[in-house]
């Protein structure tokens, strides 16, 4: 059944690639939508094709461009999207933005596709399937040192200052926009983990999480406890991913470093 999902999420971002050929990233305009996020007509043409192409009868939909409708939570098995997950990158002309397509089933990511047009990277993997990087096999670096690990940080988060304290320790840390595409990146062996220790949604982390879980990573919120999604309020508290052999010592640090002055932990 995932080899069939994969297929389908593949012919999707193929479709989705063709659609938004047609804009060109930083020469697009865009509006800034209620809560602030700015949004672009190659977002909304892009959502149309993959809610066109993916869902089924009695499978549910999720997408970041479309309104919620909790019907899905009946569902057992739900399209999680973010039709452009990076649409600041997108619309700066960075090539750090990405198509992200997540299959959930009864709360877990199951297979996921990440397609990144301006690197012509395509990231495609399923439970049980392993993950494929531009149609290739590739496996997920294993090391349980985290020092000198590659680990991709939000750039928006790294302005704020919230990294600040991670810099101070023995891994390296790059700069990436797409929290979609971080995700890919990690699960296609290309960095050791990435996470981020304040809220985002589902649509932004479900491709990605089913890629890293594909390549036998580990995905949990910042408590240690395993994602789940397709949840009533889609908005997670964080996450955590990176390859098994090294989850351990990344929340070590990352417990460590968020810890407060009076020894409690933060997260």
């Amino acid at each position: 059944m995932i080899r069939a999902d994969l297929i389908r999420i593949g012919r999707a971002l193929s479709a989705a690639q063709e659609v938004v050929a047609d804009y060109t990233p930083g020469e697009i305009e865009s509006v800034l939508k209620a809560g602030g996020d700015p949004l672009t007509e190659a977002d909304l043409a892009v959502n149309k094709v993959l809610e066109t192409m993916l869902p089924e009868a009695g499978e549910g939909w999720l997408s970041e461009e479309t309104a919620d409708d909790a019907n899905r939570l009946k569902c057992s098995r739900v399209w999680v999207v973010d039709p452009i997950d990076g649409t600041r990158e997108f619309i700066q002309g960075i090539p750090e933005w990405c198509i992200s397509v997540g299959l959930v089933e009864d709360g877990r990511a199951m297979a996921g596709g990440i397609l990144n047009p301006a690197t012509a990277e395509l990231i495609l993997g399923g439970q049980g399937e392993g993950v494929t990087l531009n149609r290739h096999p590739v496996n997920a670096p294993q090391t349980s040192d985290i020092r000198g690990a590659l680990v991709l940080a939000s750039r928006s988060e790294v302005k704020r200052g919230e990294w600040d304290p991670f810099f101070k320790e023995p891994i390296s840390i790059r700069n990436v926009g797409s929290v979609a595409y971080k995700l890919g990146l990690v699960a296609a062996g290309l960095a050791n983990a990435t996470w981020t220790l304040v809220p985002k949604n589902e649509w932004d982390v479900a491709a990605g999480a089913a890629l890293v879980l594909a390549g036998g990573g580990v995905v949990m919120y910042p408590d240690g406890s395993p994602a789940v999604f397709n949840q009533s309020n889609p908005l997670l508290t964080g996450f955590v991913a990176v390859g098994s052999s090294l989850a351990d010592p990344a929340m070590d640090l990352i417990r460590r470093v968020s810890s407060t002055d009076d020894g409690q932990t933060a997260i």
